[in-house]
């Protein structure tokens, strides 16, 4: 059976389309709901397996990037967040989403102080990247290979104690960045490109990986041997959620 995905939506977001995409090629049933909606139904999210919070600029980032969303999760999901990560849940967030988590405090882990601010650069990155995934999360074990896609935001530079990185930015070579523009578009420390929570199911990330899970959404396709699609990261989170 195909898991069921939940990916949220908010004011602003705007990579919940793709997201589903994503999942959805990589073997999970998907639901896309609004914020406004879960409230007013004030539906259980025991109904899905897998939780999703997608990109975008969610309320305007009116109070910085991702913390109305942050404070809308927990306020008003905050128990059915909780109740997810205890049975196991796998959970992503990515770009604004991973900023959001951040913001509520889901990652990077049980009181590792963090901070995703403005890039080095001082300007909006929008640009491809390679990663490199670091085992420790069900998201990311078992992938030894070199992922490539695109980033594209300005408050993604990661500081602080990263508790657990699940993936970092590599050069052109297959290298670590060394902290070197722009294969690390933000400046990040260390090249952290994303962190798990302290459980291994949660992640965040700034790249966008729904935007390369098929080899046509690469510009360069054709150009390179191995397109280092970022399918089998999805793969891995609905794996995990068949076992639970």
């Amino acid at each position: 059976m195909r898991p069921r995905a939940l990916v949220i939506h908010a004011r602003g977001t705007n990579r919940d389309q793709e997201l589903a995409r994503a999942l959805d090629i990589a073997g999970a049933q998907v639901d896309i709901i609004p914020l406004t909606v879960l409230r007013e139904n004030c539906r259980s999210w025991t109904d899905w397996e897998i939780l999703a919070v997608p990109g975008g600029f969610s309320h305007g980032d009116a109070l910085g990037a991702g913390r109305i969303l942050a404070l809308d999760l927990m306020a008003w999901f905050g128990d059915q967040m909780r109740s997810m990560s205890e049975r196991g849940s796998p959970i992503i967030g990515i770009c604004n989403g991973f900023q959001a988590l951040v913001q509520a405090g889901v990652l990077p882990g049980a009181g590792a102080p963090a901070t995703l601010t403005v890039n080095e650069s001082e300007r909006f990155e929008c640009r491809w990247v390679t990663l490199q995934a670091i085992p420790g999360s069900i998201w990311t074990d078992g992938l030894t290979k070199p992922m490539r896609c695109p980033v594209a935001h300005r408050e993604g530079r990661y500081l602080g104690d990263a508790g657990r990185p699940a993936l970092r930015y590599l050069d052109a070579k297959g290298q670590p960045a060394g902290g070197a523009y722009p294969a690390n578009p933000n400046g990040s420390l260390n090249d952290i490109a994303g962190v798990c929570d302290s459980t291994g199911t949660i992640l965040g990330l700034m790249p966008h990986p729904e935007d390369h899970v098929l080899a046509r959404q690469d510009l360069q396709r054709g150009r390179r041997g191995d397109p280092l699609l970022c399918l089998d990261l999805f793969r891995n989170g609905i794996g995990h959620a068949k076992e639970i």
